[in-house]
């Protein structure tokens, strides 16, 4: 299992060791001691959640406010979507950037999500299946939600018709209404909200 830091702080792309045979493929979907190993994170899965999407779907950007607070590990299990990551905590080096990653069933990569980084994604492919293994179970009203076609994010979802976007996602705000709203978490020093 692969593990590297991406370019927000906290966040990490892992990319199983594949094991394929005349059976099939088998490989290590998560393993937290393996993270803790590698990055120091402590991730202790609490709820297990899927979406299931047809292709050109946009979900996201998508974060819980601290607290609770919510990490997430998240994998496509069928099919193929554009994932996107937006670092959303105030006094971070890298706040409002992104990164995008292909996440696919045939390659098993996962994306580690830190509190107070925004997630979305884009389906590539009729079907698809996103698997979140997030660190809290739900609590109503502490969703934040930031417009994933925010024209200051600019974010490459390279979708080739309009999307197919939830009225909640198309109606929430941009970064700098969630800003002034005092929406979104701060970044402390050791790179953690």
């Amino acid at each position: 299992m692969r593990i590297e830091e991406l370019s927000l702080p906290g966040t990490y792309l892992i990319t199983p060791d594949r094991i394929p045979d005349a059976r099939g493929t088998f490989y290590e979907a998560m393993r937290s001691d393996a993270l803790e190993e590698a990055t120091g994170v402590v991730f202790r899965p609490r709820q297990i959640n899927y979406s299931v999407s047809r292709r050109h779907t946009l979900r996201g950007i998508h974060s819980v406010r601290i607290p609770p607070g919510q990490a997430k590990y998240v994998t496509c299990v069928r099919g193929a979507l554009r994932d996107v990551v937006v670092d959303l905590r105030i006094g971070s080096p890298t706040f409002g950037m992104h990164r995008v990653n292909t996440l696919d069933a045939e390659s098993g990569r996962s994306v580690y999500v830190p509190e107070g980084v925004g997630h979305g994604f884009l389906a590539l492919t009729d079907d698809a299946c996103i698997c979140y293994v997030v660190s809290t179970t739900h609590v109503p009203g502490t969703q934040i939600d930031i417009n994933p076609l925010d024209p200051e994010l600019d974010l490459p979802w390279d979708c080739p018709q309009p999307p197919l976007i939830s009225d909640k996602d198309a109606t929430a705000p941009t970064v700098a209404e969630a800003v002034r709203a005092g929406l979104l978490p701060r970044f402390d020093k050791a790179g953690t909200p």
